[in-house]
């Protein structure tokens, strides 16, 4: 499949009604509370993250982060890039181009916005968070905020479309409020990805199964050059 033929038949794809929730929670952790600890009940904030799409070895690409060990909700997960919403940002789009740039050093009007997936909110940071999908046409220079990014994730969709790499095991947040028995995608062997952004690329990947990415019937996922 050609790359501009993926892009094409994706976008068209979400234009449609999305799946949501009912693919997004086959990522879903289950959460332990201790008992002197629950979520509060607050006006969600707005954030936008951008999942970036991009041809490199044959193959198409995206790019995850593990943040650094800030202290924060999120501190050291792998996460896509993106971030809260500014009253400078037109929209969560732009939220989502903004971060990416500020992050991933890939300059905002580089990427080509082909849609959005589901929005999903996020407990922990009490964020509703909308995933926007981006396409580049060749492999971008990434030039990474070291405050903010420990590493930059360069993963195949062939990877990731693996359903062997999705596992489950429980994680303990590092300053002891919760435990959570969780799915999770286990990348490259190295990197544990669950909880929200493991919703986002569960829709996603379910998106791609449906236009044809990596089945019988297209091949095995390489794209022809």
């Amino acid at each position: 499949m050609h790359f501009t033929t993926f892009i094409n038949k994706l976008q068209e794809r979400l234009q449609e009604p999305l799946p949501g929730a009912a693919v997004q929670d086959k990522m879903q952790a289950s959460l332990r509370y201790p008992n002197n600890w629950r979520p509060k009940a607050k006006t969600a904030k707005k954030a936008g993250v951008l999942l970036l799409l991009y041809p490199h070895n044959t193959s198409i690409y995206t790019a995850l982060m593990q943040r650094t060990e800030d202290g924060y909700a999120h501190s050291g997960q792998i996460s896509l890039p993106g971030g809260r919403y500014e009253e400078a940002d037109d929209n969560l789009i732009q939220t989502a181009l903004r971060e990416t740039e500020e992050e991933f050093g890939v300059a905002r009007h580089l990427p080509s916005i082909i849609g959005s997936l589901s929005e999903l909110y996020i407990t922990a940071s009490n964020t509703l968070v909308l995933p926007s999908i981006a396409s580049l046409t060749e492999r971008p220079t990434f030039s990474p905020d070291p405050k903010e990014v420990a590493q930059i994730i360069e993963v195949d969709l062939q990877h990731l479309s693996d359903k062997n790499i999705i596992s489950k095991k429980v994680i303990t947040h590092k300053a002891g409020y919760y435990s959570v028995e969780a799915p999770f995608y286990n990348i490259h062997q190295q990197h544990t990805l669950w909880g929200a952004t493991a919703r986002m690329m569960s829709e996603f990947l379910h998106l791609i199964e449906e236009i044809g990415y990596g089945n019988s019937e297209t091949g095995d996922g390489r794209l022809e050059i």
